[in-house]
């Protein structure tokens, strides 16, 4: 199998509030055989600016992301939301301009999110990692319904020693972060971010993980405000191995 050159995609949340996901993620990335480069230029993808309308800024972010990762064998993002604005959203925003409608659909081509990439690229089948504990498992909205994310992380959490998943019900129901939905519609998402802490704690799982940083500080969040002791985790960290710090949403 040949070492293909990988541009990791940070994301904006994992940079400000939890580096240490992009480093589980490189460290699986290498784990996988690839050669793994982190683009300075990068920006936001622009997805906030393009589910509000904002379709100028939108275009301008997604120009800065193309013209910095396109030469790159792939694209690899730990977040559903932002891989699927990536392989999904981009082409659509250039319909006007033909010279970045292809290069956005070159670079659609090559994106994918994390444990997708791991699991369906690279073939990994299994992980060497330790983590003592139940943990359930939420589905991000992005990752599921635009990238059909649902098997692979339970298919490597499963080979993580020590663990085992106890699943969620309704798994694959908004958290009610949304992006900006949550701020347009706060009422709303505060009933939903609450029904899915409801389901969390049913489960009697001592940890809960997903693949999107909005997801889990939305529920972190929530479960802190409810004074749960239940961790909140990016599926990442696990199955790398980098468990060792605090989990999202407690103090470091």
């Amino acid at each position: 199998m040949s070492t293909p050159r990988v541009a990791l995609f940070v994301t904006c949340l994992v940079d400000l509030y939890r580096p240490n996901v992009g480093f589980s993620a490189i460290a699986l990335l290498e784990r996988a055989g690839c050669t793994v480069e982190v683009p300075p230029t990068q920006t936001c993808c622009g997805q906030p600016a393009y589910n509000s309308g904002d379709r100028a800024t939108a275009k301008d972010l997604a120009r800065a992301v193309i013209d910095a990762f396109l030469p790159y064998d792939f694209t690899v993002v730990p977040s559903g939301s932002c891989g699927g604005m990536i392989a999904h959203h981009y082409p659509a925003l250039f319909d006007d301009d033909p010279e970045y409608r292809g290069k956005a659909e070159a670079l659609a081509a090559k994106t994918h999110e994390l444990v997708s990439f791991l699991a369906d690229v690279r073939g990994m089948t299994e992980v060497a990692a330790r983590y003592d504990g139940v943990v359930t498992y939420h589905d991000s909205c992005s990752g599921l319904r635009e990238l059909g994310i649902r098997e692979q992380p339970r298919a490597l959490l499963g080979t993580v020693t020590g663990l085992s998943v106890k699943e969620l019900q309704d798994r694959d129901v908004c958290c009610g972060f949304g992006g900006t939905f949550c701020v347009k519609y706060p009422d709303i998402s505060v009933r939903m971010v609450g029904d899915k802490v409801r389901d969390i704690l049913a489960t009697g799982a001592d940890t809960v993980l997903a693949g999107d940083m909005g997801c889990l500080l939305n529920i972190a969040g929530k479960l802190k405000r409810e004074g749960s002791a239940v961790k909140v985790r990016h599926v990442a960290e696990v199955l790398a191995g980098r468990t060792d710090g605090p989990a999202i949403g407690d103090a470091s």
